[in-house]
């Protein structure tokens, strides 16, 4: 279990470090104002970026899904595991979805505050430099770290605004968790012979697709949640009352369109994040095992550790 937990970790640091710079382009590209748009598109948002901010501006915000992995990572897969251990049928794909859904939304009361910590820090600095303000101006930092932005969060807005984006959060993660966990064993099923443990492979590509279908189901959600979370940062006024009031105020502001921005850096960020968590989660297990394990036994899900935290949360 050590060794299964310590790989998770690892696996979730290795994603992190891959994933995160198409996590910022994502928010950024969520949050911007329809009325004065600073990017056209993934790759005008990634060059602005790089140009204005150097490459440190992609890995802005990382730090907090760094700090938190663990903690998420030991909440998501205690609680599924537990859940399967106790199911009347753990094989079949209704208790993988529940038991997904039970850790996705249990993980949320941690994962939330997290990624307002991310959020509102992959943000700052950007309207300095829309508006060429000086060059002490541009500099000017609001968040020096995680922890920092969330005691300013409790300081101007309570402890409500630590969780702001709660609801929006949870109606994201337990759905597309419970996705991601049962689309993720239905493809293995699907293209594996069951008398046998899957290839390396395999479970490679079957975690890339049950990343992008679940981010299919859930992403509208986590629009309205970024903008949630980054509204009000700053000390400025909110625009949002609540989850309905920001889904119908974007909606009536920007269309249908709204619901899919940032959608092809999420789906970009796909296979590369799920393929450098699964190869450390697999070499690791392997290393510290008997090494007469070839293959990693992707069908115990205390070894089915595979946690993108960026975002995301959901590894994809």
């Amino acid at each position: 279990m050590a060794v299964d937990f310590a790989a998770g970790c690892l696996g979730g640091c290795a994603g992190v470090l891959v994933g995160h710079p198409f996590d910022t382009i994502k928010v950024r590209l969520q949050t911007q104002d329809s009325s004065n748009k600073m990017y056209r598109g993934t790759l005008h948002c990634l060059s602005t970026i790089v140009k204005q901010e150097s490459f440190q501006g992609l890995y802005k915000g990382m730090s907090s899904p760094m700090v938190g992995l663990a903690a998420i990572n030991a909440i998501v897969f205690g609680v599924y595991g537990n859940i399967m251990k106790i199911s009347s049928s753990p094989k079949s794909l209704q208790s993988q979805f529940l038991a997904g859904s039970a850790a996705g939304l249990i993980q949320s009361f941690v994962t939330s505050p997290m990624e307002l910590a991310k959020t509102r820090m992959q943000l700052q600095g950007q309207d300095a430099r829309q508006i060429r303000a000086p060059f002490w101006q541009r500099n000017r930092i609001t968040y020096k770290n995680p922890l920092d932005c969330l005691v300013k969060a409790f300081k101007s807005e309570g402890f409500r605004g630590i969780y702001r984006g709660l609801g929006s959060t949870i109606l994201r993660d337990a759905p597309g968790f419970g996705v991601y966990f049962a689309s993720h064993e239905y493809l293995i099923k699907l293209v594996s012979d069951p008398k046998s443990v899957p290839s390396t492979v395999t479970v490679l590509y079957a975690g890339g697709l049950a990343g992008v279908l679940s981010w299919i189901v859930i992403y509208p959600v986590d629009v309205i949640k970024s903008r949630l979370q980054a509204d009000g940062m700053d000390g400025n006024e909110k625009k949002y009352k609540n989850f309905w009031d920001c889904i119908t105020k974007s909606y009536k502001m920007e269309g249908l369109r709204v619901f899919t921005k940032g959608f092809n850096s999420t789906i970009i960020r796909a296979f590369p994040t799920n393929a450098a968590t699964f190869t450390v989660v697999t070499w690791v297990i392997m290393m510290f095992n008997n090494p007469a394990n070839k293959e990693l036994d992707v069908r115990n899900p205390n070894n089915v550790l595979l946690l993108d935290q960026e975002v995301h949360t959901l590894t994809c």
